[in-house]
């Protein structure tokens, strides 16, 4: 009987993403687009870049923003520093010496309160109508990303764009490559649906009217690029991410482990916060949304139980348990499957990791 009960939720834990993935692929990835998307549109732009201990990166990253083909005339940076101390603010400043014809406001804060606090802290010395927020260990795939992601705001239903990225400098690339593919469908696809509810804090952009009537970041989540983007999606307008806006993300040299575990624990607290917000949202991105609450907040768990029951059920002598699990252990070969492993564990314990630690101020990880 266990052995049943077990095969039956590995089957819904795999079937469910397989059959979402699936269908969000043929119906809506390769569908054009149903919005207005003008060429050359250039609203008047803040970057904000929040840094801490970030010397090594911080020159290249602004070098990165430098280099975007965005007129200087409607670009504002904003760097904003929580109290680094390896020299990142000096840096900052003989950069700013040597660049004086971009438009960069450097802040210092007195002390590390979390990245939610420092964008809003920012957002209070922006004057721009979009508002950029980007790590400052990623860097943004071509020239025109900020001016392919600005251009999407030409269609007035569009109130956040965010980006595709691609990681580099892991230790485990065969891991986060491989989730990528799979993730990066999906994130397009929820987007020509309607809305995505994941964006990605390499490039997140969004309308600084709207940040503002959702109450700017929420400081008490670490995911504050997602769910900032959710609640302007639950609010009628729509939070996409294109093909066309790529960007570049550092995975760490060591600790990568930790590192995806950390992120694991924010999506978790966004869709744990965000299940609220569903009793408001337009149809469409309710439907998303809830299936993406169920990935990341049930599904781990389903399997774990199987896990669980087949194992017990082998003890106790099945041999179709048995033959089920040796089945699992031998796939972890093949790379998509060991990647899904992989990231619903992360999830597994990043729930966990919650109860006690949310993980809004971190132990930086050297890129």
């Amino acid at each position: 009987m266990l052995e049943y009960i077990g095969l039956g939720l590995a089957l819904i834990h795999f079937g469910t993403p397989l059959s979402y993935y699936v269908y969000m692929k043929k119906k809506y990835f390769g569908k054009p687009w149903d919005m207005k998307r003008e060429e050359g549109f250039k609203p008047k732009i803040t970057v904000i870049v929040p840094t801490y201990n970030e010397a090594k990166l911080i020159e290249k990253k602004l070098d990165d923003i430098y280099a975007q083909e965005y007129p200087r005339d409607r670009l504002e940076v904003i760097l904003i520093d929580s109290a680094s101390s390896d020299g990142t603010l000096e840096i900052a400043e003989k950069w700013k010496e040597e660049h004086g014809e971009i438009n960069l406001k450097i802040i210092g804060e007195d002390s590390r309160r979390g990245k939610a606090h420092s964008l809003n802290e920012a957002l209070k010395h922006s004057t721009g109508e979009i508002v950029v927020i980007t790590d400052a260990d990623s860097f943004w795939g071509t020239r025109d990303s900020l001016g392919r992601a600005a251009e999407w705001f030409s269609d007035p239903s569009v109130g956040a764009v965010s980006c595709l990225k691609d990681p580099e400098g892991s230790e485990a690339p065969s891991i986060e490559l491989g989730y990528r593919g799979y993730y990066n469908v999906l994130r397009v696809a929820e987007s020509k649906a309607y809305s995505t509810p994941i964006f990605h804090g390499e490039l997140a952009s969004f309308r600084k009217d709207l940040l503002e009537e959702v109450g700017e970041f929420p400081v008490d989540i670490g995911s504050d690029d997602s769910h900032t983007a959710t609640k302007i999606a639950a609010m009628g307008y729509r939070a996409i991410i294109p093909e066309d806006v790529l960007c570049k993300e550092l995975v760490p040299k060591r600790g990568y482990n930790s590192w995806r575990i950390r992120r694991a624990q924010h999506l978790v607290q966004h869709f744990m916060k965000a299940m609220k917000l569903k009793v408001k949202a337009p149809k469409n991105f309710d439907r998303i949304l809830k299936v993406e609450e169920y990935l990341h907040l049930m599904n781990p768990w389903i399997l774990l139980g199987g896990a669980v029951l087949l194992s017990a059920s082998a003890i106790m002598g099945s041999l179709i348990s048995l033959i089920f699990l040796a089945l699992g252990i031998a796939l972890l070969m093949y790379k998509p499957y060991r990647t899904w492993i992989s990231m619903q564990l992360y999830l597994v314990i990043a729930a966990i990791k919650n109860l006690w630690s949310r993980e809004i101020v971190w132990e930086k990880q050297e890129k």
